[in-house]
């Protein structure tokens, strides 16, 4: 990204990191839409969503497009999945030179050849057991956590 400033690539990483998450949008006419974000334009900011519900229907959209010009506030309706603390928590047992965070895809790669995503792990081996038992600890204690803040 040449040219791009730290702020722009920051705001672009925090809007990536809401794909595939259910996210709320005000537009600019007072409508709040709940949707599943799964696309976006990084030039005009405009959307996709699917499963989209307007507040007050009872009407959901399969795939609705918003334009970027429509839309006053755009928010999470879920905690994102901590991928960097997982990936730190692997590279504990692996050394980081093993295990590689892919921030626009919302992947780790552990030792070139397991994967790991907020839903769990691909891969089979002695490699992929201990992440895969790394991971549902993770996520048990990340539970935990929320739970005891309630």
């Amino acid at each position: 990204m040449v040219g791009v400033s730290v702020a722009e690539r920051k705001f672009m990483h925090e809007l990536v990191s809401l794909l595939d998450t259910i996210v709320s949008v005000r537009t600019t006419d007072g409508r709040t839409i709940t949707g599943r974000l799964v696309g976006f334009d990084p030039d005009t900011l405009s959307i996709c969503l699917w499963d989209a519900r307007v507040e007050g229907t009872e009407t959901t959209i399969p795939k609705l497009f918003l334009n970027g010009s429509a839309i006053m506030e755009l928010w999470s309706m879920e905690k994102p999945f901590d991928l960097k603390g997982l990936r730190d928590r692997i590279a504990r047992v692996y050394g980081y030179e093993h295990v590689k965070l892919l921030e626009d895809e919302r992947v780790i790669i552990v030792a070139g050849r397991v994967k790991v995503t907020k839903d769990g792990v691909e891969g089979s081996g002695p490699i992929a057991e201990r992440v895969r038992r790394i991971y549902e600890e993770f996520v048990k204690e990340k539970k935990a956590k929320e739970a005891g803040k309630r």
